[in-house]
Parts: structure tokens; C-alpha cells; sequence
């Protein structure tokens, strides 16, 4: 009975441990990992970053926009700009892979300050220039927030759409925290909190077959608004260029590290950060659709109403994927740089 017991603690040991440990990364560049076939830059840790430049030429831009890609995204995606309004506006575009995204190396310690960091560094390596705005999308709106606390003097000024948002802000009144929370598909809200508070589970959870999941990468349709779903069938019409790269890496360092990174215990507070435009020589704004199903929109109305210095924009009859409405990306950037 004994050697019974032992036997069974030993396999359940064995499962809980396969289970539990991360699936294996292929990182770009080495032996058995994807071929690198984009610029990067290595940085000061030894880690390579992937980017993409666009627009006018850096030397000749009035306004250099580092755009940085949302969950299941990378430096290839496409905002709806046209060539016009970027002559016009004479912009210059950097896009890059996040960590364990694309082209770019995991990281393990990746957090809200690393990504702010590495965002300094890849424009310094790129010498764009002392300043520089940020324009986050969703996910990759809470490196915006890294920027604004580690980072504001770097910045010209800073764009969050339809912006990330931690259910565990010290700041949220918990009937706030709860009511977003109640408004999301079940299998979301337990994705968010085992990222938050038990983010070894997460391998697991994300291939557990038992209880839903994250809704995005289940193919849950339901997550997104009638407006959404319109800009869906519009975007399915055009190429998907660079999206068999998103994930190349590995789901781990890319997906779900960046859920894990982002629903971790911050060093700060947003609502504690300080105007970084005293002069208003600059502007943060929070772009939010008020038909967004992903991002509940009192949650970001919150922030922009502790925050006075934050120009909030709450559109109507718009959802999670407004910035792919080419008048609306439009408004955004001319807002941005205006």
C-alpha cells in the first residue's frame, strides 16, 4: 500500500511539473529557431530588438512616433495612414517586436519598467533624437505607462488606445474593479487573475480543457462589439503580413508573458504619476470606444478623471479595434502631434 502511494505521488509529481513548465522557446537566430530576416538592434543586456521604420526619413520628420503593437501583434502591423497625411504631418514611424514577439528575444524578467527601457534604448540606437512620442494600442498601452514614470523626459507626448487595464490598481475602489471585472466573458476574468496571482498556472491554464479560457485565443467572437466585428470582416480582406511571426517563438514568451507582465504588481500607481508636461509643451491622451467589450471603459474614464492633465477621449459607436478606422486614426495622430 505504501510502495502504491509513493508510486502515485511520484507520477502526479511528474504530471504537475510537465504541466506546470513552460513550453519550449525557439528563439530566433539560433540552431533550431526561426531564421532572422529583419533589422534589429542588440541591447546594453545582450537581447536583440526587431523593428520597422516607416514614413518620411528620420532626418527629415517633424514628428518621430514609436508604435508600439498590441496582444498577438507585432512591428508588422498596419495602421490605416494614408502616404498624404504622413508627407503632410511629416511623420516618422518606429514599430517593433516586444519582447518574445516576432523577431525579438524573450526575456524572462519582462515587466513595465523593462519595456519602457528598451523602448530608450532602441531609439538611441536608432539616434532619433532626444524626444519622441509613444502611441500604445490595448496591451501595449502599459509600456506607456512605464514610459511615463521611468522615461518622461524622453517623451514629446503619448497616446494610450483603448488602453491595457490591471484589475489590481491599489487606486481602484473594489465595486470599480468588480463591476469591469463582471463585464467580461468568464474565461477572462479567471485568465486575468491566475496572470495576477498565480502566473506559474499559467502554462497550464492555457492548455487545460476543463473550464474556458482566454476568450482571443479560443476564437470567441463574442468579446468583440458590432463595430468590431465590422472592422474584422474588412481587415480579413486584406494581406496578413508578419502574422505567422507573432507567436514563432513560442506562446510562453510571447502571449502569454506579456498577460503575466502586465497583470503583475506594478512599482507604481498610475494614478500617482506626475504631469510629465508641466509647460504643456506636450499632451497624454486616452483614446477609449464606448462600445469596447475587451477594455471596460470605467475603468479608463478613472484614470483620466485622476489624472486632469490626461486629454480623454471617449468615442461613441466605437470599439477595442477604433485605431484601425482610418478618420479615427487620423484624429488620433493629429491630436498626438498637434
Amino acid at each position: 500500500m505504501i510502495v502504491l502511494g509513493l508510486a502515485f505521488a511520484a507520477g502526479f509529481v511528474v504530471w504537475a511539473y510537465q504541466a506546470l513548465k513552460p513550453p519550449p522557446t525557439k528563439i530566433c537566430g539560433t540552431p533550431d529557431g526561426p531564421p532572422v530576416t529583419s533589422p534589429r538592434i542588440k541591447l546594453s543586456d545582450g537581447r536583440h530588438l526587431s523593428y520597422r521604420e516607416t514614413g518620411v526619413p528620420k532626418q527629415d520628420a517633424k514628428y518621430k512616433i514609436i508604435v508600439i503593437h498590441g496582444f498577438d501583434s507585432s512591428k508588422d502591423l498596419n495602421l490605416p495612414v494614408s502616404q498624404e497625411l504622413i508627407e503632410e504631418l511629416g511623420i516618422y514611424f518606429l514599430f517593433f517586436d516586444r519582447a518574445g514577439y516576432g523577431e525579438s528575444d524573450p526575456y524572462s524578467s519582462r515587466s513595465v519598467k523593462s519595456e519602457a527601457y528598451d523602448i530608450q534604448e532602441l531609439a538611441d540606437k536608432l539616434q532619433i533624437g532626444g524626444k519622441f512620442y509613444v502611441m500604445g494600442l490595448s496591451i501595449g498601452a502599459y509600456p506607456v505607462f512605464g514610459c511615463l514614470k521611468y522615461i518622461p523626459n524622453r517623451l514629446s507626448g503619448a497616446a494610450l488606445i483603448v488602453p491595457f487595464v490591471h484589475y489590481w490598481w491599489p487606486s481602484l475602489p473594489t465595486n470599480l474593479s468588480q463591476q469591469a471585472l463582471n463585464k467580461l466573458l468568464p474565461g477572462d476574468r479567471f485568465s486575468f487573475r491566475i496572470a495576477h496571482y498565480t502566473p506559474w498556472l499559467y502554462p497550464w491554464w492555457m492548455s487545460q480543457k476543463w473550464f474556458p479560457s482566454l476568450s482571443i485565443m479560443a476564437g470567441n467572437m463574442a468579446i468583440f462589439s458590432p463595430q468590431d466585428m465590422e472592422m474584422v470582416a474588412k481587415m480579413s480582406q486584406l494581406p496578413s503580413v508578419g502574422q505567422e511571426k507573432v507567436r514563432q517563438q513560442g506562446v510562453h514568451e510571447s502571449l502569454y508573458r506579456d498577460l503575466i507582465s502586465g497583470f503583475a504588481k506594478w512599482e507604481f500607481d498610475p494614478t500617482d504619476l506626475s504631469n510629465p508636461f508641466p509647460e504643456n509643451e506636450g499632451l497624454v491622451h486616452i483614446w477609449q470606444g464606448v462600445e469596447d467589450r475587451v477594455i471596460p471603459l470605467e475603468i479608463n474614464r478613472f484614470v483620466a478623471e485622476k489624472l486632469p492633465w490626461i486629454k480623454y477621449h471617449e468615442v461613441p459607436n466605437a470599439g477595442h479595434l477604433l485605431i484601425f478606422d482610418p478618420k479615427l486614426c487620423e484624429a488620433v495622430l493629429r491630436e498626438l502631434v498637434g
